[in-house]
């Protein structure tokens, strides 16, 4: 028993000035070489990353502290510092007397960090949709925007933002979202948030406080929505579509009154809703007092007419709308927004408060700068550009490479729907051939609630993000692959 009353902890006990004091000297020594200022945060440091990354272990003696210091060639008063700070901080433990020891509170951490982004690691070629191209974003000009705005951000705007956005980020998009998609927008009313996705939670967690228990939405339509309000306590309820839109008859015997749509150009199928769906729309939110929240996620890339206007625009008091810059810009912005009905505003707010304070205030500042200079307008532009072309040698490939395919939802958007004929099924022979070559596709039997009524080939093709050649390439190996039931070997071709 020591004079403090503990024992030594078990473990190794290197001999005084022996093993112990020559591994200590080893570990530290490049701290002692540190600057003088520098010199004691560098030893603690070194000693802590020594013991939490195991190097030594828990259980280890180690020197005292003046034969350390002779050691390192630095003073004892350093060293002594060293070890009463670790100690204080649980990664020591010192009893009078009996000298210092590694704690065995500490846990070595994890080394490394894994990617978990929605990447597919592997693919020769990815059809799956949703992703731009991210080599069209702006970079000059966003970083001529970033030092414009750092340079007259005032300090002010630096400390916690108002939680709907700054000001001149919310004036900017009201005007941006009031010229292109004809949406009633008060810049009062906008919410900045995180993305699509946190307005969807947003809007979930407001419905639940309101006493709903489910939210329609469209089938097929986005596999997201499901875990986005089960986030928020609700369950979804999965609603047909015909031609013209979401079927009201479905909706009117479903009892809800909430229901997400994509009413610009549906996800998956492509179709715009008919100017009658929208107004039967409109008129069960008025009677049933419900609402209806638009996921204009795509609606400003049309190419064969002007886009089709926001359904918001025709009754902002029954319509959640929501957009961002994912399709774009970038995904990784993380920059969104929400325009919410007057008797929905306070209660959005107020959650989005408590959800993440606001979102940050220079990204926010330089998107504005962005959208006011035109800089927003001379990318839509440039993509929709881009995306025509892509579009094009996607459907031309197809009618070449798979005579008699369907292909749909080709005026808006950045994906397509392929129908392939019955000779290239079954659907799961197919994807099974397609993923032995490197070609990764999402069927739309994914996007769907129900089972595939046939096993008829149907793809969401998405297109936006590969070079034409890439999307040549791609359709040419999957093509061939089908063909001869075997992974022919085809140089791949960068994008």
């Amino acid at each position: 028993m020591t004079s403090s009353g503990t024992n030594p902890p078990p473990g190794p006990v290197p001999p005084d000035g022996g093993g112990g004091a020559s591994a200590a000297w080893e570990l530290l020594l490049p701290a002692a070489s540190a600057p003088a200022r520098r010199r004691g945060r560098a030893l603690q440091s070194a000693l802590r990353d020594a013991v939490r990354s195991g190097r030594l272990a828990a259980g280890t003696r180690l020197p005292a502290s003046r034969e350390l210091a002779a050691d390192l060639g630095v003073s004892r008063g350093l060293v002594t510092e060293a070890y009463e700070q670790l100690t204080a901080e649980s990664y020591l433990r010192a009893g009078r007397g009996a000298g210092t020891w590694v704690s065995g509170a500490v846990r070595p951490a994890a080394q490394g960090a894994r990617d978990l982004s929605p990447r597919a690691p592997g693919p020769q070629v990815d059809f799956r949709p949703g992703t731009p191209d991210l080599t069209l974003f702006p970079r000059t000009a966003w970083a001529a925007a970033h030092r414009t705005v750092l340079d007259r951000l005032p300090h002010s705007s630096l400390g916690y933002p108002d939680p709907r956005g700054l000001p001149e980020l919310r004036v900017a998009l009201a005007s941006l979202l009031t010229r292109r998609r004809g949406v009633v927008a008060d810049p009062e009313r906008l919410v900045v948030c995180s993305g699509v996705a946190q307005a969807t939670t947003l809007l979930g967690f407001v419905l639940r406080e309101r006493g709903e228990a489910a939210v329609g939405v469209e089938d097929p339509g986005s596999p997201e929505h499901a875990s986005l309000f089960a986030s928020t306590g609700l369950r979804t309820l999965p609603l047909p579509l015909d031609d013209e839109g979401l079927a009201v008859g479905p909706l009117l015997r479903s009892g809800v009154r909430a229901v997400v749509t994509t009413p610009a150009h549906q996800f998956p199928t492509g179709i715009a809703y008919s100017s009658g769906r929208r107004g039967e729309l409109l008129d069960w939110a008025r009677r049933t007092s419900g609402v209806i929240m638009e996921d204009d996620y795509d609606g400003d890339f049309r190419y064969d007419r002007a886009p089709v206007g926001a359904l918001q625009g025709l009754d902002p008091e029954h319509v959640v709308y929501t957009g961002s810059v994912s399709k774009s810009l970038a995904p990784g912005l993380r920059l969104g927004w929400l325009i919410a009905p007057a008797s929905m505003t306070d209660a959005i707010v107020a959650r989005k408060r408590t959800m993440d304070l606001g979102n940050p205030s220079v990204d926010q500042a330089v998107l504005a700068d962005f959208v006011a200079g035109g800089g927003y307008d001379r990318q839509l532009r440039r993509c929709q550009r881009a995306y025509r072309e892509r579009r094009d040698t996607l459907t031309e490939a197809l009618a070449r490479h798979f005579p008699g395919a369907e292909v749909s939802g080709i005026s808006a958007g950045l994906h397509i729907i392929a129908r392939l004929p019955e000779r290239f099924g079954p659907q799961d022979e197919f994807l099974r051939r397609a993923a032995a070559v490197g070609i990764a596709l999402r069927p739309l039997s994914d996007c769907t609630a129900g089972e595939a009524r046939d096993s008829t080939v149907r793809l969401v093709l998405g297109y936006a993000h590969l070079a034409p050649a890439v999307v040549e390439h791609g359709v040419r190996l999957l093509a061939e692959a089908v063909r001869d039931g075997r992974a022919p070997r085809v140089p791949v071709v960068e994008a």
